[in-house]
């Protein structure tokens, strides 16, 4: 095979995560204020459902402790991402956001697997609660884990480690929701089952969510290809640059739960097209499709040659 390997790599830095002091301030005071009303919300959760018997409530409290956990894990996490490449971490410390990620997702799995069982076990013996209490804590629910979701903004959708977040608190909310409902209805019926029978309904969402991150961040820190980027596409557009006869060794993984590398190989036959300028428009190509750091091998072909 007289193929003539020119290793021309091409680097685009244009990283989706910004280390603007002000944006990093933003997050952090995100984070702060989360993890304080939800531990504050949790202790009060706790403290009235064990004081007027709402399994529900506990649960709901539970959540939010695994909450409360999980916003400190990607806190830290994402002052980690921000940190310079050093030393033996060449790529940085970005993947510790994917393990935050898979870490939150196993906190909310475990705490669904806790209420389901406490729940069906209450089922079987129904206990009486005071509604009232309840009701006033549920609402408080509502209101704190949607506040706290807001303080994140509208930035986190290509951020798996914020998503977690975010998708943690907006779970929540809907959780004091059902629990809310259920206190009325306890109220209104004296039918004290239906406190139970929420805890469990509880628990089958929350492991429903759970499971789809978890899902999510095993995928990435397996290194595959982000569920946001269309490989075939990407091997499409690669194969429509000018002179690029076929795209091979193509890999794509997460360097970080908002930063995505690809690697690859560009067969190309000479026409007229500097290495240069094919290296900027397929680093342009590639930033279209949510990939920021790319290397590209071009292997240029000798006229008349078959390529093998």
């Amino acid at each position: 095979m007289a193929v003539m390997s020119n290793h021309s790599h091409s680097h685009s830095h244009s990283h989706s995560h910004s280390h603007d002091p002000g944006i990093s301030g933003a997050r952090g005071s995100a984070f702060r204020w989360s993890v304080l009303l939800n531990s504050v919300l949790s202790g009060l959760q706790i403290a009235i459902g064990v004081g007027f018997g709402s399994l529900a409530l506990i649960s709901d409290a539970i959540h939010n402790l695994g909450d409360v956990a999980g916003l400190l894990l990607a806190w830290g996490a994402e002052h980690l991402s921000d940190r310079p490449a050093s030393g033996r971490f060449t790529y940085g410390f970005g993947r510790s956001t994917q393990l935050a990620a898979l870490v939150n997702a196993t906190l909310i799995l475990m705490a669904a697997a806790v209420v389901i069982v406490e729940g069906l076990q209450r089922l079987r013996d129904p206990q009486p609660i005071s509604s009232t209490p309840v009701i006033w804590a549920a609402t408080a629910g509502i209101l704190v884990n949607l506040f706290s979701a807001r303080l994140f903004g509208h930035d986190h959708g290509r951020n798996l480690n914020r998503k977690a977040a975010v998708v943690h608190l907006l779970t929540d909310a809907a959780v004091s929701a059902a629990v809310l409902v259920s206190a009325v209805l306890v109220s209104c019926t004296g039918w004290d089952w239906i406190d139970p029978l929420t805890a469990v309904g509880v628990g089958l969402a929350v492991a429903w969510s759970g499971w789809g991150l978890m899902r999510e961040a095993v995928l990435v820190n397996l290194d595959g290809v982000p569920r946001t980027i269309e490989l075939d596409l990407v091997r499409q557009t690669l194969q429509q640059l000018p002179g690029v006869e076929k795209a091979h060794h193509v890999h794509i993984w997460a360097m970080s739960t908002s930063r995505t590398a690809l690697t690859a190989h560009l067969r190309c036959r000479n026409n007229g097209v500097s290495d240069t300028a094919l290296l900027a428009q397929a680093r342009e190509r590639l930033a279209e499709l949510g990939i920021d750091h790319s290397t590209l091998e071009l292997e240029w072909v000798k006229p008349g040659e078959t390529p093998a």
